[in-house]
């Protein structure tokens, strides 16, 4: 929905809000025109209620405003003495125009100063839950998101089962643009297997359907710090469909909403207006080899051959850390993923191990999955690019070898029409022999090379498509060994230097606020 179609159902909105309730205003010693006023009505309606003035601004955050509404409904319907279990059903069940018949069909009086506290057990239950609802939606989606790493593209930076806090304000937090979904979850609800969200997920339907129009504009609000080469950063994948995540043709059957896209993690390696290649696996910016942090630990295949002992996957792991294995080859080599360099030099020291080759894959060959996804594209995973990061404001020449580029960015990141006719390049309808980009793009690559479905498979992420920066590892557990990983517990994502877990201290912390807290409940008592 465009800016003006969200303008004119605010409008409308307001003209149903005065309909069902000017007479209440009245009643409650108001005037009608007060239940008129964009915004204003809903401040009186709060002094109404009895309820904080700030609870006005609640009703205008995305997903939060769905708990709200259903709660102010309820209460302007207690304050006019409608508080049975009959009286709020009927309210949640019409949505609200139950508020109607109390308006026009019943003499009821304004309580001034009822009481706020919940008449029954259940009652206040539920006004707990679902304040603590609100609160932790609001935590949720502007300030800090839990996230847990479900793959092993970050070995050994993340780990899987890393259990992250992911920064929502440091870039900037995102506003929802999803209007109708379920708070606090992504894309599926846990347990029922189903979408949290209203949307038509027909990938030729997506501007023509009704659910469609309820998606709100991308708005984000100011961050402190801009996304740096060689951070770690959380953001949905640009390419991802409801049938297969890995499905990147731009000619899919499904589409999400940007921010019900899944939510993936991985090393920005190349910022917008950075020339990126890759050669050999090693990562160029502007010419020059990339420098990673220390903490960063860049996997890769290896073939390791023997002198004909067994190298077993517990020997692998315990010893060297190998989390991927693919198992022995029929010429009796071994072929390991996410191993270090360092790793792959001590291995090959080992006495019984005859050789270890890093797989590298050679250019030459077309690759079509490799982007930008075209059938004579000659790149691959090991040896790629140069290529252009594009970045807002900057202008780039198109012409049929450059289009395939950016077409993604063109037609799906940036919404415009893009025709082809023979030779002759059309945007919104209009020749075009160049494109200017609306935001900044970048690059994102998982650590663990040979095992990360990142940037060299499906392209560019723009810049609405970034949800947070992880901060903090609040908890890790070893899926193989079964177990905590204690050391990682309570451990900063970035930083310098060898991990410090900063959870002794929060045990103390926590364990000197009790002793505060029994100490001066027990002065309180004696008093």
């Amino acid at each position: 929905m465009t800016l003006t179609g969200w303008f004119l159902f605010f409008l409308i909105l307001q003209l149903v809000h005065f309909a069902g309730t000017w007479k209440l205003y009245q009643k409650a010693g108001r005037q009608a025109w007060e239940a008129l006023v964009p915004v204003y009505n809903a401040v009186i309606l709060m002094k109404i209620i009895n309820r904080p003035w700030w609870w006005v601004i609640l009703l205008f955050i995305p997903i939060v405003n769905l708990i709200m509404f259903p709660v102010i409904w309820v209460e302007t319907a207690r304050s006019f003495g409608k508080n049975s279990t009959t009286d709020t059903w009927l309210t949640l069940l019409t949505l609200g125009l139950y508020l109607y018949y109390i308006n026009y069909a019943l003499d009821v009086t304004h309580i001034k100063d009822r009481s706020l506290k919940p008449g029954t057990a259940t009652g206040e239950w539920v006004s707990s839950i679902l304040f603590a609802i609100v609160a932790a939606t609001l935590v949720h989606t502007y300030i800090m998101q839990p996230y847990v790493i479900p793959t092993s593209s970050l070995e050994k930076s993340l780990l899987v089962g890393d259990f992250l806090f992911v920064s929502k304000f440091h870039y900037g937090a995102r506003a929802p643009m999803t209007a109708i979904a379920a708070p606090m979850v992504h894309d599926t609800i846990p347990g029922l297997g189903i979408k949290s969200y209203l949307f038509s997920d027909d990938f030729s339907k997506r501007h023509t359907s009704w659910l469609n129009r309820f998606q709100l504009p991308y708005f984000r609000l100011p961050g402190f710090q801009k996304i740096k080469r060689n951070e770690i950063v959380v953001f949905n994948q640009p390419a991802d469909t409801l049938r297969d995540m890995n499905d990147f043709h731009p000619d899919r059957n499904y589409y999400k909403p940007v921010d019900k896209k899944t939510n993936l993690v991985k090393r920005c390696v190349a910022i917008a207006g950075d020339s990126m290649e890759i050669r050999e696996g090693y990562v160029y910016i502007n010419g020059k080899r990339t420098q990673l942090p220390d903490r960063t630990q860049t996997q890769y295949s290896y073939i390791v051959k023997t002198n004909g002992s067994e190298l077993s996957r517990a020997y692998m792991y315990q010893r060297f850390g190998v989390t991927d294995y693919f198992g022995r080859m029929r010429d009796g080599s071994y072929r390991f993923a996410a191993l270090t360099e360092e790793s792959a030099a001590r291995l090959e020291k080992s006495p019984n191990v005859v050789s270890v080759e890093r797989m590298i894959q050679p250019e030459g060959t077309p690759h079509p999955r490799i982007f930008p996804n075209t059938g004579d594209n000659t790149w691959s995973k090991d040896n790629f690019g140069p290529i252009y990061i594009p970045e807002a404001g900057k202008t780039v020449a198109l012409n049929g070898e450059i289009l395939p580029y950016y077409k993604r960015i063109i037609q799906e990141y940036e919404n415009n029409t893009l025709e082809v006719r023979g030779d002759q390049i059309f945007i919104n309808g209009k020749q075009a022999d160049s494109y200017t980009f609306k935001q900044d793009y970048y690059w994102m690559m998982g650590d663990n090379r040979d095992n990360s479905i990142d940037s060299r498979y499906w392209g560019y992420v723009p810049f609405n498509h970034v949800v947070g920066k992880p901060v903090f590892i609040w908890m890790s557990w070893d899926k193989t060994a079964k177990k905590v990983r204690w050391d990682r517990v309570f451990t900063t994502v970035h930083g310098t230097g060898e991990r410090v877990s900063y959870f002794r201290y929060f045990i103390i912390v926590l364990a000197g606020w009790f002793v505060y807290s029994y100490i001066r409940r027990k002065k309180k008592k004696t008093k």
